[in-house]
């Protein structure tokens, strides 16, 4: 059981580096200081959002998890199940908009 809770602390880590690229971008775009950080925020998404892609929507680290016995799926830890499966969309559209205020 110490192997789910050391899967999760590392998903948990590595999605809160991808939220604070998110915000990084989002502070970037409203203070009008594009750098060269707020690019490489926007560059870690977009390769995040290709690998979830190519996985069918799917977090590549849920194979993970389920090979040692983990059958919730991470946003479902802080969500419920319904929620949880639109995260990833809802995500895609924050990016989204966050790319297009700091390019604009």
């Amino acid at each position: 059981m110490a192997i789910v809770y050391l899967i999760r602390t590392v998903h948990g880590v590595i999605s809160l580096f991808f939220l604070s690229c998110l915000a990084y971008i989002y502070y970037a775009g409203i203070t009008d200081r594009p750098t060269m950080w707020a690019y490489f925020a926007v560059m870690a998404l977009l390769v995040e959002g290709l690998v979830v892609f190519v996985n069918h929507g799917d977090c590549p680290l849920g194979i993970v998890h389920r090979k040692y016995g983990d059958q919730k799926a991470f946003f479902e830890l802080f969500l419920l199940q319904y929620m949880a499966k639109r995260a990833v969309p809802f995500f895609a559209v924050v990016a989204a908009i966050g790319t297009v205020l700091l390019v604009w």
